[in-house]
């Protein structure tokens, strides 16, 4: 089975988080650890996705909010050699000022280039960091299917998700198959 790097956002996934969940549930899953979760910048951030992508090929890609920034950077520096594909959940509107905090403001503005790999772009009708109309946006320029997973507000532990069986629904059809769980 492919190695499945989690890529948390702004301060990581804490123990309630489904990425946390699956991190621990997913036979090989990787985290990809930022130095600093509370003051990201741009550069470091997309240098230690690169890594983990460099020291797995063939990885699948999981990313939470300000993970999918950094995986778009990252596309957009054509700095992934060998991605299978990319599960992009709840990334936030970098571009809007009101809507984001000032730590990822580094992070902008948005890339807009074609993802090179299969990608899906999950999102909420009610994030508090991105409007449904800009996250379906994203995905028409990343080239992503689009899921609307309805009300789930960022689709994090505030959630009430546990381990997010759709979620990893939305994986195993990505990957082309099940997700093995431990």
């Amino acid at each position: 089975m492919p190695t499945v790097l989690i890529v948390p956002g702004l301060n990581g996934s804490g123990p309630e988080h489904w990425q946390t969940y699956w991190e621990h549930e997913i036979p090989g899953a990787v985290r990809v650890v930022q130095a600093d979760w509370d003051r990201p910048r741009r550069a470091p951030w997309v240098a230690a996705l690169v890594a983990a992508v460099d020291a797995h090929p063939g990885a699948f890609i999981v990313a939470h909010s300000l993970g999918g920034p950094t995986v778009a950077w990252a596309v957009e520096d054509r700095l992934l050699r060998d991605v299978s594909g990319a599960m992009l959940v709840a990334p936030p509107d970098v571009d809007d000022i009101g809507r984001i905090e000032d730590p990822l403001r580094d992070f902008t503005p948005m890339p807009l280039s074609r993802f090179p790999f299969p990608t899906v772009l999950v999102a909420s009708q009610n994030d508090p960091y991105s409007t449904i109309t800009r996250a379906r946006f994203f995905a028409r320029r990343w080239g992503a299917e689009f899921v609307n997973v309805g009300d789930e507000g960022h689709i994090n532990a505030d959630s009430g998700l546990g381990d997010w069986p759709e979620g990893k629904a939305i994986l195993a059809r990505l990957m082309g198959g099940e997700v093995e769980t431990a």
